[in-house]
């Protein structure tokens, strides 16, 4: 074995035997110009129908922004009619999605394919800025509006799929489940996390070959096309900082107001950055092997030092290392009125290799001496810390902001034949869609999701999640397709890639034998 197959092992590209003529025959016809017409109509129409998410939504049946998604589940009855007639579709928790298109073989393990409904929601103040409208679903070389890349192009790749293989009268041996959420973008607490729970109790644990989801696509790197696969994804909390202090009058000021106070401890969290570093077997240690092993044109320095795996590089401390942002701040009623209370919230992204708890432990260490320095009484996450009987000028209280921790998901394994499958079905997605043949024409590198997708809900479904929808990316260096921003958009051209992926996929894990 050479060396660079030792630091980074590649699988060959995998494509169906059994259906061949199948593959081949949907193939050609995703190439034809009435196909492309008729998948980005499916893709522009589901824009259309607006499904917003917002943070802190009450449940369904209390909420009215919820029913925004009944319209969106009357436009896919209409569209995919064969998928309606054909799978087995329960709605969980009212707006939640399960299709089960049930396998000849019930006693092998179904594949479960994940998107969602929901998109984040368009700023009115930004509705000018955009190039076209943003649920005008418009669509030439490109289809334009909030959702046509995150995640309706992953929810509709899949249903497309479907739609066309059972058009070709495709019947499954191993079943396929689809699981499609409604409230990703606010976390998923009512629609994935029902999704879950269901799943769990009809299934079973570790019921489902593999999952994949949306995240990673690929993308040309250090003169290499690599896709990144993510195979974990970062933990979370939000961090609630929290000074009280004696109010008055602002003519009679102490030498710090709790904003004062509270503006020197946010500083000090942006001053002190977590450690960057690049631990062994994590998924950025794995994909620097990768970059390492077969990125053709990566300094010679570079490939050195990642390969020794001394020092991480800057383009990937985001990934590696804890992370922390300021992104809420709130403090005072009037210019007038010392303020008795300042508070904001610090988001921490949390390593594969730390945890909650980790992350507690530095937090708490961090702001000690400032809070000797100003004589506040500190509490830590319930735990008092400091002034319990001294007498102090304030407090600070640093707790979980909203409850909400997430510890950082198990990092699904690349040793695995399933792992080879979806690798296998890259390769072969790859070369089809561009004539090539041969397994070096795109490297499969694993890698991690920054954010938090649906998946964290389904931890127990099975131990082989993959968070990969085949995105083009491009030269991957920003996001071209707006992306929770303005002008959201993607390529035609790359969503029908994604439809002859999920195709590969159901047609290969069919025919998967470990």
């Amino acid at each position: 074995m050479d060396a660079s197959a030792e630091l980074c092992p590649q699988a060959s590209a995998v494509v169906p035997e059994k259906n061949a003529e199948l593959w081949t025959s949907l193939g050609k016809s995703f190439d034809t110009e009435a196909f492309k017409g008729r998948a980005v109509e499916w893709l522009g129409g589901a824009v259309r129908v607006p499904t917003q998410s917002y943070d802190k939504m009450a449940p369904v049946g209390q909420d009215p922004r919820w029913d925004a998604f009944g319209p969106f589940h009357d436009y896919l009855l209409g569209a995919f009619p064969l998928v309606h007639s054909s799978l087995e579709l329960t709605k969980v928790n009212t707006y939640g999605l399960v299709y089960v298109w049930k396998g000849s073989e019930s006693s092998l393990k179904p594949v479960l394919l994940a998107a969602h409904q929901d998109v984040v929601p368009v700023n009115p103040d930004t509705v000018d800025k955009w190039s076209y409208p943003p649920f005008s679903g418009l669509r030439w070389s490109r289809i334009w509006g909030r959702g046509s890349s995150d995640d309706k192009s992953g929810l509709i790749g899949i249903l497309s799929s479907i739609e066309s293989l059972l058009e070709r009268g495709f019947q499954p041996t191993r079943g396929v489940v689809l699981g499609f959420g409604f409230d990703e973008e606010a976390s998923g607490i009512h629609g994935a996390a029902s999704i879950g729970k269901y799943l769990l109790s009809t299934y079973g644990k570790d019921a489902f070959l593999l999952l994949v989801d949306e995240g990673g696509g690929f993308a040309q790197e250090f003169g290499g096309v690599f896709a990144t696969p993510a195979i974990a994804e970062k933990g979370y909390i939000d961090v609630r900082v929290e000074v009280t202090s004696p109010g008055g009058h602002s003519s009679v000021p102490p030498a710090h107001t709790t904003i004062g106070i509270l503006s020197q401890l946010l500083v000090h969290y942006e001053a002190n950055p977590y450690e960057a570093r690049l631990a062994r077997g994590t998924p950025m240690y794995l994909k620097s092997q990768c970059l390492a092993a077969h990125a053709p044109s990566i300094p010679h320095k570079l490939r050195r030092a990642l390969k020794r795996a001394v020092k991480p590089t800057k383009p990937f401390m985001k990934h590696r290392r804890n992370c922390h942002r300021i992104d809420l701040i709130n403090g005072g009623v009037k210019t007038n009125a010392l303020p008795e209370q300042a508070w904001g919230v610090v988001n921490h992204r949390i390593a594969t290799d730390s945890s909650v708890d980790a992350v507690k432990e530095h937090d708490t260490a961090l702001l000690k001496g400032l809070a000797h320095d100003f004589n506040l009484s500190y509490t830590a996450f319930g735990e008092q810390i400091t002034g319990k009987d001294a007498p102090a000028y304030g407090t600070l209280t640093i707790s979980d902001a909203w409850g909400a921790a997430l510890e950082p998901a198990p990092i699904s394994p690349i040793d695995a034949p399933e792992y080879a499958l979806l690798s296998g079905t890259i390769k072969a997605t790859y070369n089809a869609h561009r004539g090539l043949d041969g397994d070096k024409n795109i490297v499969v590198a694993p890698g991690i999701m920054s954010g938090n997708t649906d998946t964290r809900y389904y931890w127990a479904l099975t131990p082989h999640i993959y968070r990969y929808n085949h995105h083009n990316s491009g030269n991957g260096t920003a996001l071209s397709n707006g992306v929770h921003t303005i002008n959201e958009s993607i390529d035609a051209d790359a969503f029908l890639e994604m439809i002859k992926f999920f195709t590969t996929l159901i047609l290969n894990a069919d025919e998967f034998k470990a």
